[in-house]
């Protein structure tokens, strides 16, 4: 009895860590995509498709505002929210990336554009905006600075189908609140 119930023990022991071990691959992109798609299309939304990658500091600092207390809500109730892991360095690219993400990066205007880059899309793929929208073509990235909140202000008019001006404030009062401070000399 012992040694049945110790080889059931070892085997789920080795069956777990098997599975354990296997990580889930990411979706490929064009999945990820089809999905928001029809959501966004249920919904009555746009889809704010973030790039992003694991070691982006300022792509973090964005998702954590986008899902602060203040403004999580704001941003569900308007957005499909999608992310796809893009850039990653070598050793995360197998175990991070939707395969396929820098192509659709690349067709939507990122290739040079850094990280956090992001764009608007309808429920049918169509491009709205992206983050490229400040001088010389620039990435917004993380939106800081006044113009840069200025930049993505707009960008919100332009893509939420519902958001208030009320909403707006809020975001504009977050991020300016939290806004990254001047090096000091």
């Amino acid at each position: 009895m012992v040694r049945k119930f110790s080889f059931v023990i070892t085997l789920f022991l080795f069956s777990t860590g098997m599975l354990f071990s296997q990580a889930e691959k990411p979706q490929p992109a064009n999945d990820v995509l089809q999905s928001a798609y029809k959501e966004a299309k249920s919904t009555d939304k746009n889809v704010f498709l973030f790039f992003h990658a694991s070691w982006c500091s300022w792509c973090k600092r964005l998702e954590k505002a986008m899902q602060s207390p203040e403004l999580k809500k704001i941003f569900g109730d308007n957005y499909v929210i999608t992310h796809l892991d893009v850039l990653e360095r070598k050793e995360k690219i197998d175990e991070l990336e939707n395969p396929g993400g820098r192509e659709i990066m690349a067709k939507l205007g990122g290739e040079k554009s850094g990280l956090p880059f992001y764009v608007f899309l309808n429920d049918t793929g169509k491009k709205l905006a992206d983050s490229n929208v400040m001088p010389k073509d620039q990435n917004i990235g993380y939106p800081g600075s006044d113009d840069e909140i200025a930049a993505f202000v707009k960008l919100l008019k332009l893509s939420a189908k519902h958001i208030s001006e009320e909403q707006l404030t809020t975001i504009i009062d977050y991020l300016k609140k939290n806004a990254p401070k001047p090096m000091s000399h």
